[in-house]
């Protein structure tokens, strides 16, 4: 059931999703490099004891049926080079905290009421278009953080680019020190997400897309397609 609906939603946004595809993969739409997804610190906690279970659907663990507590969100996007380019076979993860502000990490606060069905990481690897699709909880808030989820784009074996993701117009963003950080309102611009509210679901569910914009070195460069 889970690998069914992780399916279902996956091909459901990405059709959504059909015109930036498009855009991104027109010649010659955009003269001028894209500007680079700002890079953000990976934060203390990053799991340090990473689950049997990586895929990309956070809201169920191995084969229990229990889903994880939380508003369910079909996270997606694509993996591209300052040139426009789709990154292909990008290790895309994330991580995050669960409904109660607990992360998969031993010292993460409130990690007595971690909700034990929520995965809290995910791993996807990018198709030839630099597709990438998690299934997971729309972020919550907890004591000095605003809502956000944490990426890290691995290729070639190594780490290159970590950085988190935020709620587009979430009055708790004017306050949060790391997001300050990215002091330029452009590139601030770039790690806002809407989380769209999808009305054909019987519960209610969001669709989110976050392209994430990577400089490469020349060993890493994807070919032209």
């Amino acid at each position: 059931m889970a690998m069914n609906r992780t399916v279902w939603g996956r091909r459901r946004f990405l059709e959504g999703s059909a015109f930036l595809t498009a855009a991104f993969t027109t010649a010659g739409l955009y003269a001028e490099e894209l500007l680079g997804t700002p890079a953000q610190t990976e934060g203390p906690f990053y799991p340090d004891k990473l689950p049997l279970d990586t895929d990309n659907d956070l809201l169920t663990l191995n084969d229990t049926i229990t889903p994880a507590v939380g508003e369910v969100t079909h996270l997606a996007g694509r993996v591209l080079s300052t040139s426009g380019q789709p990154v292909r076979n990008a290790v895309v993860e994330i991580w995050q905290a669960d409904s109660s502000g607990a992360y998969l990490h031993s010292g993460s606060m409130n990690g007595d009421k971690r909700d034990r069905h929520f995965q809290g990481f995910g791993r996807f690897l990018t198709d030839s278009k630099g597709q990438y699709y998690f299934r997971t909880i729309k972020p919550v808030p907890y004591p000095g953080r605003t809502p956000h989820i944490h990426f890290a784009i691995n290729r070639s074996g190594r780490r290159i680019l970590t950085t988190q993701c935020y709620i587009k117009g979430d009055p708790r963003n004017d306050n949060d020190g790391v997001l300050r950080g990215i002091r330029d309102p452009k590139l601030r611009d770039l790690v806002m997400v809407n989380f769209v509210p999808q009305a054909e679901t019987a519960v209610k569910e969001y669709a989110a897309e976050f392209n994430i914009v990577v400089g490469l070195t020349p060993t890493d460069a994807p070919r032209e397609s």
